[in-house]
């Protein structure tokens, strides 16, 4: 008789997440992978891009996509924003739907259920932000949801405190089906060094900014280099405004909102390279670039086409 302990089969499959504008996808990417990879705001419309994101443990490995968050479009960035949320539906395994337990149900939420209805691909409906909202509150949201979409599970949690994350990835891990290890174990995003840093970089914008100036700005990091002693990372990064008149919010009097941007910035670096940084930034004026498609290429829109 064999008493040999059958080793457990390796899952692995893509889970995208996709919902509204500010309904905490990011800080449930995050959370997750265990360090900043989607940067986080209060503003809404924060990811343009694709965030992939990678969670290992000894069960398997998850793909995680954070898309921007679907929304009626204002500009050519729009546009893209919403091409990239949508077209991963039909990419992936399982889809995470994400929406605010603070918030009524919005005509956003339905045309992104109207869509969901469209692929075939199994959806979790994570019901987030649960720890600013009474217990009781719950099962009429879950009730409401319920009615317009049949999902394949329904999981309340808070991505900002941690509240029952964990039984989000054993409800995921649980759906997966045997695959091989896509990524090492100890890669946590596909995305260069350089694409995270300026995702750094324009979180502190946006943490720092209000009004017009938040999505009037891109990142571009021109240069990475190690200096001789090969300890410090230099990195210099032009950040992309519409106006003149944004040019002088972000640099402030005597320069001090561009200093302090860049202080912010230097310490997140420092903290995912885990190098000494030497960061300088700035400001420089596109007119309208959001709605250039020359421009949205030269700043990495467009790259799946």
């Amino acid at each position: 008789m064999d008493n040999r302990t059958t080793k457990k089969a390796f899952k692995s499959g893509f889970v995208s997440i996709v919902g509204r504008p500010n309904v905490g996808k990011s800080t449930l990417l995050n959370h997750i992978v265990g360090t900043k990879i989607a940067i986080m705001s209060n503003k809404p419309q924060t990811t343009r891009n694709k965030i992939t994101a990678v969670h290992t443990t000894e069960e398997g490995q998850i793909i995680f996509l954070d898309t921007p968050g679907i929304h009626k479009p204002q500009s050519k960035l729009g546009n893209y924003m919403v091409t990239v949320a949508e077209n991963t539906l039909n990419e992936v395994d399982l889809v995470l739907f994400v929406v605010d337990a603070t918030e009524k149900r919005g005509a956003g939420d339905e045309y992104i259920i109207e869509r969901l209805k469209q692929v075939k691909t199994p959806v979790f409906l994570v019901i987030n932000k649960i720890d600013k909202v009474h217990p009781e509150a719950l099962l009429p949201i879950i009730d409401d949801y319920r009615k317009l979409y049949d999902f394949k599970q329904i999981v309340p949690i808070s991505a900002l405190e941690g509240n029952n994350t964990g039984s989000l990835t054993e409800a995921i891990f649980a759906e997966m089906e045997e695959g091989p290890m896509f990524y090492p174990a100890d890669q946590v995003t596909d995305h260069p060094e350089r694409f995270v840093v300026a995702e750094l970089i324009r979180e502190k914008v946006l943490h720092l900014t209000r009004e017009e100036v938040p999505h009037s700005i891109a990142v571009v990091v021109e240069e990475m280099k190690r200096g001789e002693n090969g300890k410090t990372l230099y990195i210099y990064a032009a950040i992309y405004v519409e106006r003149d008149s944004q040019r002088g919010i972000l640099i402030g009097e005597k320069g001090q909102m561009l200093k302090e941007i860049g202080r912010r910035a230097r310490k997140d670096i420092e903290r995912l390279l885990g190098d000494k940084v030497f960061l300088e930034l700035w400001i420089k004026v596109k007119k309208d670039w959001r709605n250039q498609e020359r421009m949205l290429r030269n700043f990495g829109f467009y790259d799946e086409e």
